[in-house]
């Protein structure tokens, strides 16, 4: 199956998506925040430049897109039918990163959540699952 833009236009679509400040993230935060989480955004000290960190805590949240990290099981997960040996390896390379980045972030004591896009859909069992870690955290 061809593409129905052309590569200019291809082009120009898939460099306006950001990788900072999405709304899965931002919903993410808000919650985090009101349930008295402070944090920092996008530290570059730490591998991965996780999307959320709570330095205090040792605590980092990444805020995945379903489709940019292969979710497993999700709608979203799936391979471009164009250019597929691109995509495959694109995005086998982006889970691959974050895998090694959570290692890294692991040995060096850091406690790691990743929050997928699907997750955030859902306001309510998002606030539960953040409130459940807060609490959690809260007790140890």
């Amino acid at each position: 199956m061809t593409d129905t833009f052309t590569p200019q236009k291809r082009s120009e679509i898939m460099s306006r998506i950001s990788g900072k400040n999405t709304s899965p993230e931002l919903a993410v935060r808000k919650i985090l925040f009101s349930l008295g989480f402070r944090y920092r955004l996008h530290d570059r000290k730490l591998s991965g430049k996780p999307d959320i960190v709570v330095s205090r805590l040792r605590i980092a949240f990444f805020v995945n897109g379903c489709f940019w990290h292969q979710h497993k099981g999700c709608k979203r997960q799936s391979v471009p039918k164009s250019n597929v040996d691109y995509w495959t390896s694109k995005l086998k390379f982006n889970v691959e990163k974050q895998n090694a980045d959570i290692k890294k972030l692991k040995k060096l004591g850091w406690k790691v959540f990743i929050v997928w896009e699907c997750e955030t859909k859902n306001r309510i069992k998002l606030f539960n699952k953040l409130r459940k870690l807060y609490e959690k955290i809260n007790y140890i």
